[in-house]
C-alpha cells in the first residue's frame, strides 16, 4: 500500500514545485519591459516607401513594466542595418504627457548594429521611452523586419525586449542605391553646400527623381502619340471642308478653326474636364486628354493643309482631269501625295508642340510628366525634379527640330531639280557683269558687234551706241586692270 502511494506523492511534488516555479516568475513576466511602437521615416521621393540600404530615421518605444526599475537597455537592429559616420540617437522618456530628463549616455556600435543606452537616473514602471535613431539604414530586402534588444533593472537582471512591431521595407533601386553613393562623395557634398546650386540641380536627387520622372513621360508620349494619328485625318477633313465650294462646310470648318486656334488649349482642356461632368457625362481623363488634344490640333492641322492643297498648281489638276480621272482620284493619287511631303516639316513642329502642351493637363490632375515632377517637389522641397522634367521634354523635341531642319533642306533640293542652289558670284568680277547687262539693256542691238551701219541709224541713237562702247571698254580695262 505504501509502496503504491510513492508514486502518488511523488507527482504531487513536482506539480506543487511547477507551481511555485509558475507563481514566482509570473510577476516578473507581467513586469518585462514591453516594446509597443517601432517606425521608420519614408526616404523614397515621391512616395510613403521605406527603402532598405538608405539612411532613415527608425523610432523605437517601449513602457517600462509595474514593479521594475531600469537602468540599461539595448536596441538591436536586424542584420545588413548600417550606422554611418553621421549617424546619431536621441533620447526620450515620458511619463503621461510629461516629458523628463534623466541623465543617460548613449553609445552606437556600427559593428554590431546595435544602440545603446544607460540611465545614471533609472527609469521607473509607467514611463515611456522612446529612442529615435537618425541616418541609420535597414537591410536591403522587401519584407517585414523587427528590432530586438535587451534591458537590465537595478537589482541587476536581465530581460529580453522580445520583437518588435514590424517595419515594412522595400529593397532599394539601382537609381536609389546610385543616390546613396553620391551623396557620400565630397564633390557632390561640395556642391550641395552651396544653397542656389543644391535647390536647383541636386545630384543625389536627379538620379532618385529619374524613375518616377520617367513614368510621367511615358504617359505624356503615349498622350501625343495617340492624339496627334488621330487629329490627321480630322484636320485632312476640316481642310476639305474649307475649300470646298459648298458654303455650308466651308462654314463649319471656318467656325471650328477660329474658335479652336482663338482660344488656349489650357481652357479647353478646364471645359472638358469640368463642364461634360456637369453634363452628366463621364469618361476616363486619358481618352478625355487625347481627344482635347486631338481635337485642338486638328484646327491647326486644317490650315497646314490647306495650304498645302493650294500650293500645288492648278495644271495639275487640269492634267488629271484630261486624262479622265476623277474629282477624289486626283485629290488622292495626285494632289494629296505631293501635299503630304511638303507639309512633314510643318506637321512635326505640330508634334513638338502638342507634347510641349501636354504639361497643360497637370493642371486637371491627370498623371503625366509635369505633375509627377511636381508630386517631387512638393514632398522635398526642391527644384532638381523640373530640371529632370525638362531633360526629358528635350530628349523627344530636340531630335524632331533636327528631322525638321533635314527635311527642309531635303525639299529645298527637291525644289531646285536635286541640286542646291548656285550662289551668286560677288566681288569685281560681280559687278561687272552686271554693269555689262545694264550697258546692253541701253541699246537694241548688241553693243559688241564692231561694225555699226551710221548711215542707217539715227544720229543721237549712233551717239548713244558709240557712248555706251566707250562706257564698257573702260570698264573692261579697269576691271583687267584690277585682276593684274
Amino acid at each position: 500500500m505504501a509502496s503504491a502511494l510513492k508514486p502518488f506523492f511523488k507527482h504531487v511534488l513536482i506539480t506543487a514545485l511547477a507551481l511555485s516555479v509558475v507563481i514566482t516568475f509570473v510577476p516578473l513576466i507581467a513586469g518585462a519591459m514591453t516594446v509597443d511602437s517601432t517606425t521608420a521615416k519614408s526616404n523614397e521621393t515621391g512616395s510613403d516607401n521605406i527603402l532598405g540600404g538608405t539612411p532613415t530615421r527608425i523610432t523605437w518605444e517601449a513602457v517600462v513594466g509595474d514593479g521594475e526599475t531600469v537602468n540599461n537597455v539595448v536596441v538591436q537592429l536586424p542584420q545588413g542595418s548600417e550606422f554611418t559616420d553621421e549617424s546619431t540617437a536621441k533620447v526620450t522618456v515620458l511619463e503621461g504627457t510629461k516629458r523628463l530628463s534623466p541623465a543617460s549616455t548613449v553609445s552606437i556600435d556600427k559593428a554590431a548594429a546595435n544602440v545603446t543606452v544607460d540611465f545614471s537616473d533609472p527609469i521607473t514602471a509607467g514611463q515611456r521611452l522612446r529612442i529615435e535613431m537618425y541616418k541609420t539604414s535597414l537591410p536591403n530586402v522587401t519584407g517585414e523586419v523587427h528590432l530586438t534588444g535587451t534591458y537590465t533593472t537595478t537589482d541587476g537582471s536581465t530581460g529580453e525586449l522580445g520583437e518588435s512591431p514590424a517595419i515594412t521595407v522595400t529593397a532599394a533601386s539601382p537609381a536609389e542605391k546610385i543616390s546613396n553613393w553620391l551623396d557620400q562623395q565630397p564633390a557632390v557634398q561640395a556642391w550641395n553646400s552651396v544653397t542656389f546650386l543644391r535647390l536647383f540641380f541636386q545630384p543625389q536627387l536627379v538620379v532618385s527623381s529619374i524613375p518616377t520622372v520617367a513614368t510621367g513621360w511615358l504617359i505624356s508620349l503615349a498622350l501625343v502619340l495617340v492624339g496627334f494619328p488621330l487629329a490627321i485625318p480630322l484636320g485632312l477633313l476640316a481642310s476639305f471642308m474649307k475649300i470646298s465650294r459648298s458654303k455650308v462646310l466651308h462654314v463649319i470648318a471656318a467656325i471650328y478653326t477660329g474658335i479652336i486656334r482663338g482660344t488656349p488649349l489650357f481652357l479647353q482642356i478646364y471645359i472638358a474636364f469640368f463642364g461634360l461632368p456637369l453634363l452628366g457625362v463621364s469618361i476616363n481623363q486619358y481618352v478625355l486628354a487625347v481627344f482635347v488634344m486631338a481635337f485642338n490640333s486638328g484646327a491647326y492641322l486644317c490650315e497646314i493643309f490647306r495650304a498645302g492643297i493650294q500650293s500645288i498648281p492648278k495644271g495639275q489638276f487640269e492634267a488629271s482631269r484630261s486624262l479622265g480621272m476623277t474629282g477624289p482620284q486626283t485629290m488622292f493619287s495626285v494632289i494629296i501625295p505631293q501635299t503630304i511631303r511638303r507639309v512633314i516639316p510643318t506637321m512635326t513642329s505640330e508634334f513638338i508642340l502638342l507634347y510641349k502642351d501636354t504639361s497643360l493637363l497637370a493642371a486637371v490632375g491627370v498623371m503625366e510628366l509635369m505633375l509627377y515632377s511636381r508630386s517631387i517637389v512638393s514632398l522635398t522641397g526642391n527644384m532638381t525634379p523640373y530640371i529632370v522634367a525638362a531633360i526629358f521634354y528635350l530628349i523627344v523635341t530636340l531630335p524632331l527640330i533636327r528631322v525638321v531642319t533635314v527635311l527642309e533642306k531635303r525639299l529645298a533640293l527637291a525644289d531646285n531639280g536635286g541640286s542646291a542652289p548656285k550662289k551668286k558670284r560677288k566681288g569685281r568680277r560681280g559687278a561687272f557683269s552686271q554693269m555689262k547687262s545694264e550697258i546692253a539693256e541701253t541699246v537694241d542691238e548688241d553693243p559688241f558687234e564692231p561694225d555699226y551701219n551710221a548711215q542707217t541709224l539715227h544720229h543721237e541713237e549712233y551717239e548713244e551706241k558709240k557712248a555706251a562702247e566707250r562706257k564698257l571698254a573702260e570698264a573692261e580695262k579697269k576691271n583687267g586692270e584690277a585682276h593684274e
